[in-house]
């Protein structure tokens, strides 16, 4: 029995070896949402277990190659959580957050169980910096370095899929890092994470730990490199960029960057980002941005965070302007103010918002649009009644009707009253 279960591991590590090595050669950046579990531990976004499902549903639409489907060991809705995703979302490969503790790593298996090995996996995480091992664990580098070789051998049994992060790694002696690497890579881990845990790096920075993790852990090729930033110098993003740019394959993020205090690197602002600068990066990811905005949507929906009306990509006014000029330019062309076209992102289409700011195009363009005179005195008598309105007042397509019946002598002057009732 020992020769059989001896080659079937040699078996499984060869297959284990050949898909990252597939992984790394492919140049794909391999995006893996963490909105369940980082992102829920944002003040006030928990998700009922039947929201993580739709959320995880949408992420698989939108071709996320791996979710982090919660905590187990923390709480019984995350092991619900996982449980009603198993033979529903298919495609991504669901992971778990556990400690480097034996028992976190029992209970991911048995809210895995019936998920197929290639399609579950675990995250082992262990605070490494000195401030960790000092305040946080009271143990020595050695000691943790025996908690990270254990657990991961552990895990092994288990699972075929292992990832290990450092926690706090950006603020941890590069040296030790390497070694907390080197180790995790030889007892199985498949991904090695570099977490900014407390979000205070520079994308120079984050280069030069990359390089020094590449040049410093002599096993590296035998695994993916992760990247996980969190906001708080509103860095994030930029700085997962750069570490992409330096040979990172797997990139951890949240949709709307949602997450503890000022959140987590955005998932959909890097891949526009990605998308829209192939030509500095060459790496692709097989992501469907079509799915974007309304991912960005049922997150912001079921989970209450409200994100701010300039959001980059799915924020209410990217593809809105009451700016005369800009309104000008867009009906000739809209590429003259857009960085990408809102369908792009399964946007419904620009809005040409009507106010002081305004110009004679828009509105001849609104009227026409509504069937309603556009011809010159009608714009300008029309603009200007605009103008006049008070600060904050909506515009919308009745109170135009109503502007343009008084222009032609078939309405009262209590059209301004009514386009203000309805600001």
């Amino acid at each position: 029995m020992s020769i059989l279960k001896n080659l079937g591991r040699r078996v499984t590590g060869a297959i284990k070896n050949a898909v990252i090595q597939h992984h790394r050669n492919s140049g794909l950046v391999l995006f893996s949402d963490t909105t369940l579990r980082d992102g829920e531990q944002m003040p006030g976004a928990t998700l009922e277990p039947e929201d993580k499902v739709e959320i995880a549903l949408a992420l698989e639409r939108a071709g996320v190659h791996s979710i982090d489907a919660g905590f187990p060991a923390s709480s019984e809705a995350d092991v619900d959580a996982i449980r009603r995703m198993i033979g529903r979302v298919k495609k991504p490969v669901l992971t778990a957050l556990c400690r480097t503790v034996k028992a976190d790593i029992d209970a991911a298996d048995r809210a895995f169980q019936g998920q197929p090995q290639h399609k579950r996996g675990v995250s082992l995480f262990v605070g490494v910096s000195p401030i960790h091992r000092e305040h946080k664990l009271g143990k020595s580098k050695a000691e943790i370095l025996n908690l990270i070789g254990e657990s991961i051998a552990y895990a092994s049994e288990k699972f075929e899929i292992i990832a290990f992060g450092p926690e706090d790694a950006s603020r941890t002696e590069v040296p030790y890092l390497c070694e907390c690497y080197r180790l995790a890579i030889e007892a199985g881990a498949t991904t090695i994470g570099f977490a900014d845990t407390v979000g205070v790096l520079t994308p120079e920075k984050v280069r030069d730990y990359i390089r020094a993790i590449q040049d410093g852990v002599p096993n590296i090729d035998r695994a993916l490199i992760a990247l996980h930033f969190h906001n708080d110098l509103g860095l994030g993003v930029a700085n997962t960029l750069a570490g992409i740019q330096e040979g990172a394959h797997v990139v951890q993020c949240t949709v709307n960057g949602i997450g503890e205090r000022a959140g987590n690197a955005s998932l959909e602002e890097v891949a526009v980002a990605l998308d829209l600068h192939y030509d500095q990066y060459g790496r692709k990811a097989k992501l469907d941005l079509s799915q974007l905005v309304p991912l960005c949507q049922l997150v912001q929906r079921l989970t209450g965070i409200r994100f701010s009306p300039n959001k980059p990509v799915c924020g209410t006014n990217i593809f809105a302007t009451e700016a005369g000029v800009h309104q000008d330019g867009l009906l000739k062309h809209l590429d003259t103010y857009l960085p990408f076209r809102p369908e792009r992102v399964g946007a419904s289409g620009i809005d040409l918002v009507l106010g002081r700011h305004s110009g004679r195009r828009a509105v001849a363009h609104r009227l026409s649009e509504l069937g309603l005179d556009a011809d010159d005195l009608t714009v300008q008598l029309v603009l200007g009644r605009i103008k006049e309105l008070p600060k904050g007042t909506i515009v919308d397509d009745d109170a135009l009707r109503r502007l343009v019946s008084i222009h032609n002598g078939n309405g009262s002057h209590g059209a301004k009253e009514h386009v203000e009732a309805q600001g």
